[in-house]
């Protein structure tokens, strides 16, 4: 399932049969710390890899609601305007989180998160070195967004498979749009 600005979810409200609480640390709370079980499982191995390098990973925020991100995108439209906001939040119906396959790290210690500079911390590089190994991508990777319609996210995580993760890392592909041969996604249609 690829979701992008072109990809909007079918139904737009559409909600995962199959969410839960991964065992893992998290920040989030509420459907914010849920996951479909699949990615929930491979995020709980590569939370474990993680800690066993010695790095902290924390679950920031996972699966959101379609009304959640109605809010967020609402927040960041008002504040910014839609033309900014468009590219900082995916609106309703359009986001990954909506279909439990991704979500956002942190490393807990609050340090740049959610910014450009959260690649520095020790969460984010272990994540970009290693998370392929789990079947997981930084899908919106530095200067993709016209590729992906959104500007870098070092702490957005999907979950696309190992071998997919693998077959992505090896080739150097850096967009799920170029891996699975889909035209670039930069605005909304």
């Amino acid at each position: 399932m690829v979701v992008n600005k072109h990809r909007p979810l079918s139904p737009l409200g559409f909600a995962p049969a199959d969410l839960v609480k991964p065992a893992i640390q998290s920040v989030a709370s509420g459907e914010l710390a849920l996951l479909n079980a699949t990615t929930a499982r491979a995020a709980e191995i590569m939370f474990k890899a993680a800690a066993l390098a010695g790095v902290t990973m924390v679950l920031a925020s996972g699966y959101r609601s379609y009304a959640s991100q109605q809010i967020l995108y609402g927040g960041y439209v008002a504040a910014w305007g839609q033309a900014s906001a468009d590219t900082a939040s995916a609106r309703p119906g359009y986001s990954e989180h909506q279909t439990g396959w991704s979500f956002d790290i942190a490393d807990g210690s609050g340090l740049a998160s959610f910014t450009p500079g959260f690649k520095d911390q020790p969460a984010a590089i272990w994540a970009a070195a290693n998370a392929y190994r789990f079947g997981f991508v930084v899908r919106y990777p530095w200067l993709q967004h016209t590729v992906t319609g959104f500007y870098y996210e070092p702490w957005h995580l999907r979950f696309i498979g190992t071998e997919a993760a693998g077959a992505m890392h090896l080739r150097g592909i850096e967009t799920l749009e170029e891996y699975v041969g889909l035209p670039a996604a930069p605005g909304y249609v």
